[in-house]
């Protein structure tokens, strides 16, 4: 089954933070490191935004390099550039150690042991089987010889399929590559043409280890990197944000394979998994069907845990028992059965979880527009400036920075082999959740008093003030170990 990843990440986040979901990550590090925090991050990756130009420009000037390195015309150098995925200097390389092996490795010059036939023996097409001209017969490097007519067809056919490089041969068992030059004459229409030019600027940059398009609809970046990781970019266009290394949306600690590993499983079990999305549970302790309205799994009324409904009391204040799943050690020797509701056990535990911090996310982000909405009031009404209240606005973003990254640490945790780098990332995991939980508490309590919910007009303190700014750095350093110790580098 195909999931659409990019969708999946906009239905669970950026629609729910009223497209302000990328936001989050600027101006709030900053304002933590302030506070004394591990100035170590890392997210932090380079990368440059290039226009359709400034990445022609790039692409052209590595063509030309090994155009003149390898004594072939630049639309062959493409083709081999795309090969090995624009790496200059190994082209280069195996070059000098044999220029044979390159030419034929990349389907740009026939192998050693590949059949090719003496040049224009006959003047019989090859497809049509028509006897035509001699003039009217076209090949690549193979020899194998087919009428223009023949050409113009098969070249135009995979074009409208949105085909760029890839065109090869009409022999049966040559997949010699047709470079640039060789199609676009074929090419009826300019329209075509101009098609046919579009698909091999995509297919050249999605082939460069250093390039990726932007995936954001009709955005004409692309982003150039040093070094190509699963790392956070954002584009300064259209302010998309994704995965470098997959395009898909941005999802540390959980590497780009098991992300889109999870989403289809998610998919897949979506019908098993339908009980759990709904916002109601039985209150442990009378029974009453309640609603969870903010982000924090606090349900202060009777103190319990809302994922667990285990008092919360127990929770401690380093460890969280209800982010861990305990293995049955014996479940290997029991029926077939057995194991497959021991699994569906495990994915329903995870998968809550994972839907749990995504409608916390969802409810902060109405926590979060209050914040903003009641920050641009005061400033109107001259009770302080925004740097006065900006305080507020960071504690939100960064909130909402934590968990989202607390929320795809549990596909990463439902993949991951048991052993003792289980037990350090469960720790991590548990006491990240524990800070955010205590975070979430603070913010939902500063927006009550901004409300004037508690105590009349309402005004935070300067110990609640330094109370929050202090769980920020928590929060925000706890973030940071966990990624340091487990991103996916």
């Amino acid at each position: 089954m195909s999931v659409d990843m990019n969708s999946q990440a906009s239905d669970s986040n950026e629609e729910d933070f009223g497209g302000d979901i990328q936001s989050y990550y600027e101006g709030v590090a900053s304002d933590v490191e302030q506070q004394g925090a591990d100035s170590f991050d890392p997210e932090e990756y380079l990368f440059t935004c290039l226009t359709y130009k400034e990445s022609q420009r790039v692409l052209t000037e590595e063509v030309h390099t090994v155009a003149a390195a390898l004594k072939v015309l630049p639309a062959v150098a493409k083709l081999i550039l795309v090969h090995f995925h624009w790496q200059v200097t190994q082209i280069l390389d195996r070059y000098k150690s044999n220029s044979s092996l390159l030419l034929s490795d990349a389907l740009v010059q026939p192998s050693s042991t590949c059949r090719s036939v003496p040049a224009l023996q006959s003047l019989q097409c090859g497809v049509c089987l028509q006897v035509v001209r001699r003039d009217s017969l076209l090949a690549l490097p193979c020899q194998h010889s087919f009428c223009k007519a023949c050409w113009e067809q098969h070249c135009t056919v995979l074009v409208k399929d949105g085909i760029g490089v890839g065109i090869s041969c009409m022999a049966q068992d040559c997949s010699l590559q047709m470079p640039e030059d060789f199609v676009l004459p074929l090419l009826p229409a300019e329209e075509l043409k101009d098609k046919y030019r579009r698909y091999l600027f995509r297919d050249y940059v999605e082939s460069h280890f250093q390039l990726q398009l932007c995936p954001g609809a009709d955005c004409p970046i692309v982003i150039k990197v040093q070094e190509p990781r699963a790392r956070r970019v954002q584009c300064e266009r259209c302010n998309e944000v994704f995965c470098f290394k997959c395009r898909q949306m941005y999802h540390a600690p959980t590497d780009c394979a098991t992300i889109r590993k999870w989403l289809t499983k998610c998919a897949d079990d979506s019908e098993t998994a339908n009980y759990i999305s709904a916002h109601t549970k039985d209150c442990p302790k009378c029974n009453i069907c309640i609603e969870k309205n903010g982000g924090c799994n606090h349900m202060v009324s009777q103190n319990f845990c809302w994922m667990c409904l285990g008092d919360w009391k127990t929770h401690g204040s380093e460890y969280y028992e209800c982010s861990r799943y305990k293995e049955n050690p014996d479940i290997v020797n029991q029926s077939q059965q057995a194991q497959a509701r021991e699994a569906l056990k495990k994915y329903l535990f995870y998968f809550e979880r994972w839907e749990n911090h995504n409608k916390s996310l969802q409810l902060e982000a109405q926590t979060y527009q209050r914040i903003q909405e009641k920050i641009q009031e005061r400033v109107m009404n001259n009770l302080g400036t925004w740097i006065d209240w900006q305080y507020l606005h960071n504690a939100a973003k960064l909130l909402a920075k934590c968990r989202y990254t607390l929320q795809y640490t549990y596909p990463y945790a439902y993949y991951m082999e048991s052993g003792p780098r289980k037990k350090l990332f469960e720790y991590q995991q548990a006491q990240l959740e524990a800070e955010i939980e205590n975070l979430s508490w603070k913010v939902e309590r500063a927006d009550t008093y901004e409300r004037g919910v508690v105590g009349g007009e309402g005004e935070l303190s300067a110990s609640d003030r330094g109370d929050l700014e202090n769980q920020m750095h928590i929060a925000e350093q706890r973030r940071r170990t966990l990624l340091k110790d487990f991103h996916d580098t």
